[in-house]
C-alpha cells in the first residue's frame, strides 16, 4: 500500500488526523478516530489487489461495519461531524453495491469515489475535533472570567 507517494501522503494525513482526534477530541471524536484507524488497517488486510472486477466482499463487509459504527456515533452524539462521516461512508458502501449489480464498473471511478469519500470522513473528523477543542477552550475561558 505504501509504495507510491500518494499513498504515503494519504497515510500521513490520516495518522495526523487520528492522532489529533485522540489527543484533543472528546469521546465521540476519539471513538471516530479509533474506528477510522481500525478500519484503515483492517482494509489493508482484507482487500484483494489482484481482483480487478466484481465485488470485494470482505472490503464491502468491513465498510458496512464502519458505516454502522459512524451511524452509531451519530445516533449517540449531539455533534454534526458523525452525520457527515456517515454520509461519506455510505458513498463508499454504495460504490460496493454498484459493483455487485454491475460487475464491471470503471475501476478508476471506484477508487476515486472511495478516496474522495475517505478524505471527506477525515475532514469531518478533523473539523469535529477542532470544534470540540474550541468549545472546551471557550468554556475554560468563560469559567475563568466568572471567578
Amino acid at each position: 500500500m505504501f509504495d507510491t507517494l500518494y499513498s504515503q501522503v494519504g497515510a500521513a494525513i490520516w495518522v495526523t488526523v487520528v492522532t489529533f482526534a485522540l489527543l484533543k477530541g472528546e469521546e465521540p471524536e476519539r471513538i471516530g478516530g479509533v474506528v477510522y484507524a481500525l478500519g484503515a488497517l483492517a482494509s489493508l488486510l482484507v482487500q484483494d489487489e489482484t481482483r480487478l472486477y466484481g465485488a470485494q466482499w470482505g472490503l464491502m463487509g468491513l465498510d458496512v461495519i464502519l458505516l454502522a459504527a459512524y451511524a452509531g456515533v451519530a445516533w449517540k452524539s449531539r455533534r454534526s461531524w458523525p452525520v457527515w462521516a456517515s454520509a461519506c461512508q455510505s458513498l463508499i458502501v454504495m460504490i460496493h453495491v454498484m459493483t455487485v449489480f454491475d460487475g464491471r464498473p470503471p475501476l478508476l471511478a471506484f477508487y476515486v469515489v472511495m478516496n474522495l469519500a475517505t478524505y471527506g470522513i477525515l475532514l469531518a473528523l478533523a473539523l469535529g475535533v477542532l470544534q470540540s477543542w474550541r468549545d472546551r477552550r471557550a468554556e475554560g475561558l468563560e469559567q475563568a472570567e466568572q471567578r
